[in-house]
């Protein structure tokens, strides 16, 4: 998308989001051109001014003339009197050619861009005479729908309003061309646009009414009486192409309409294979939730056969990680795409935490703070098992019977930087013993630095809190994604 916020102090918000929508259709005018597009922009209140070069489209049915981007490039006063001209009598100007000295000779076309009776802007369709072909009957069809879509730039009728943007699946001009007449009957089609047509059963079309008598559809009737553009999907035997029209207008009175047609069957039997494949993934991350709920489930009825209270402790630990695991995928069951917010993992993890843990004698008040990260699915389950431990120790070993502290809380903080993301968990619990071991803390820190340090190539500190508890300072390189995946 070019950037136009240089022109907000010479045009209007209206006139800008004209400019906007004309650059975002105007591959179309390129291609039916076999031309470079240069809108230009005048210093306003000049009759002979300089012109700027704010936006530049190639074709892609003939070689481009300019090798060099042309944004930003100024057309000195006098330079090219056919703009002036095209500015003043808001009628197109064919500017004849052109002496360059830095490309080979130029042939121009002027079109102002007419919005409320101004010429905001003037297109200029410039190519060489020295590298066309012999025109035949499709070049000279192509050329004629631009100049006639070239009438309604300059009428201030195109383009439209309100019509939906292009996506993957929007036809173009190299895809296929169909012009209907007036009254909707086929007046030309390209043999692109045969070729799509006989793959949908459709034969010979010329002469006959596109969406009436052959291909019936109600977009292609509708372009006509509502002089709008419409774009449909339609699919037959198997075989799926999109429709893109746009009416013609010459004044007051309705000529015809354009038809760009394209076959995506292939790549709608490749998105439903994606979707497919999502259902499948989300299908399997349901049955793993399951199954680790069953298994913390059992684990849990084992837990409470066993005397021993160490055992019975380390039974409920593994439980506790096991259902952070499931929050996990649990989130990939509903959505599984690449990478996931990681706000929608932390809120249900501390949810699990804090009434596993806590007791009517302590209640701690949890925090989320910071930036919205989104961390790729294969790192989400390290992270999770990680913030469990350390929820888990701060509960345990930060206010386990510690009463000095009369708001209990802890604050689990997101952030990062160009290279890395920061996750802080801090307390205000009792904080960290004089002489300091991890050892001492069990298995929970040893999960914690092997998950970071391994898996996720980072690594931690733990330090005091001011003015008591302990913080967790976790460093994780962001993740690149595999181009092989």
């Amino acid at each position: 998308m070019n950037d136009l916020t240089a022109l907000e102090k010479h045009l209007n918000k209206d006139e800008l989001s004209h400019l906007d929508d004309l650059i975002r259709s105007w591959d179309l005018l390129a291609d039916l051109s076999f031309a470079d597009l240069l809108l230009c922009v005048a210093e306003p209140n000049i009759p002979v001014s300089p012109y700027t070069v704010v936006a530049h489209v190639r074709p892609t049915t003939s070689r481009s003339i300019y090798r060099t981007k042309m944004e930003g490039t100024v057309f000195k006063s006098g330079e090219r009197p056919f703009l002036d001209q095209a500015r003043k009598t808001l009628e197109s100007i064919d500017g004849g050619l052109l002496s360059q000295t830095n490309v080979e000779r130029i042939r121009t076309l002027c079109i102002p861009v007419n919005f409320n009776g101004k010429a905001i802007a003037i297109l200029s369709r410039d190519f060489s005479p020295d590298d066309q072909r012999v025109a035949g009957e499709l070049e000279m069809t192509y050329f004629s729908l631009f100049r006639k879509l070239g009438i309604m730039i300059s009428q201030g009728k195109y383009p439209f309003k309100g019509v939906q943007a292009e996506t993957e699946f929007t036809p173009r001009v190299s895809d296929g061309v169909i012009e209907l007449d007036a009254n909707g009957y086929v007046r030309f089609a390209s043999p692109n646009s045969v070729s799509v047509l006989s793959r949908l059963q459709v034969g010979q079309v010329e002469g006959k009414r596109l969406g009436v008598e052959e291909l019936k559809c109600d977009s292609i009737p509708l372009i006509l009486s509502t002089q709008r553009p419409q774009s449909d999907e339609i699919s037959v035997a198997g075989q799926t192409v999109t429709l893109k029209g746009i009416p013609l207008i010459e004044g007051t009175e309705m000529t015809g309409a354009l038809l760009l047609i394209r076959d995506i069957s292939e790549l709608r039997r490749r998105d439903n294979l994606i979707r497919s494949k999502d259902s499948t993934i989300a299908e399997i991350h349901h049955r793993v939730k399951n199954n680790l709920q069953t298994i913390s489930s059992l684990l849990h009825l084992q837990s409470r056969r066993l005397v021993a209270e160490e055992a019975q402790e380390a039974i409920n630990d593994s439980v506790r990680r096991i259902r952070s695991i499931a929050v996990v995928h649990e989130i990939l069951s509903h959505n599984p795409e690449a990478s996931i917010c990681f706000d929608d993992v932390i809120k249900p993890l501390v949810r699990l935490v804090s009434e596993g843990l806590t007791s009517p004698e302590i209640t701690i008040d949890f925090k989320v703070e910071g930036d919205t990260v989104n961390f790729p699915s294969a790192e989400t389950t390290a992270l999770a098992v990680i913030l469990n431990e350390l929820l888990q120790n701060t509960i345990q070993h930060g206010f386990k019977d510690f009463l000095a502290q009369e708001n209990p809380e802890v604050t689990i903080h997101f952030g990062s930087t160009n290279e890395n993301f920061h996750i802080t968990v801090a307390d205000n619990g009792r904080g960290l013993p004089e002489i300091f071991d991890e050892k001492n803390f069990g298995l929970g820190l040893t999960i914690v630095r092997n998950l970071i340090e391994t898996d996720l190539g980072g690594n931690m500190e733990l330090l005091p809190n001011e003015p008591s508890g302990t913080v967790a300072l976790i460093r994780i390189p962001k993740f690149v994604e595999n181009p092989a995946d």
